[in-house]
Order: C-alpha cells, then structure tokens, then sequence
C-alpha cells in the first residue's frame, strides 16, 4: 500500500498555481469538479469546511502540472511548474 503525503495549501498558493496553469477560476472549478463559489471562496481564504473540496481543487492542479512547496525555516510555501515528462 502507498503512502500519500499530503501538504495543507493555502489560498495563495492555489491562485498562484492557477495563475501559473493560465486557467481561470471556472477551468479550475471544471477541472476539480466543485463549484466555481467553492473556487471564489478558496482564494479569498474564506474556511470551506470540506476537506474533500481543497482535496479535489489540489488533485486538480497537480494533475494540470502543478507542484506545491511546504514552508520550511527559511523559504514560505510556494508552487512551480513540474519538469515536461516528469
């Protein structure tokens, strides 16, 4: 069995990932599966209380090519663009 390793993102990495895929927020909503005030609200940082929702929004931004970076000592979050073929 894999383990999945999970990184909480927050809503300025998902408007900087968008941002980076070229997709409005209704493409993210499409490619996620969730409503586009789901999206709206994510980005404005406002508490979606499902898990499920940030879940699907980060699957979908990662399958468009997206990497998210997780805070460490020196460096705050932050996302880029996968390698072409990796």
């Amino acid at each position: 069995m894999r383990a999945v390793i999970t990184i909480m993102i927050t809503a300025r990495q998902i408007r900087a990932a968008r941002t980076l895929l070229g997709w409005t927020q209704q493409e993210l909503a499409d490619n996620a599966v969730v409503s586009l005030n789901a999206v709206a609200r994510l980005e404005a940082g406002k508490v979606d209380s499902r898990i499920s929702t940030v879940s699907a929004v980060q699957r979908a931004l990662e399958q468009g090519g997206v990497l998210f970076l997780s805070a460490n000592q020196e460096l705050g979050e932050g996302v880029r663009l996968r390698r072409p073929g990796s």
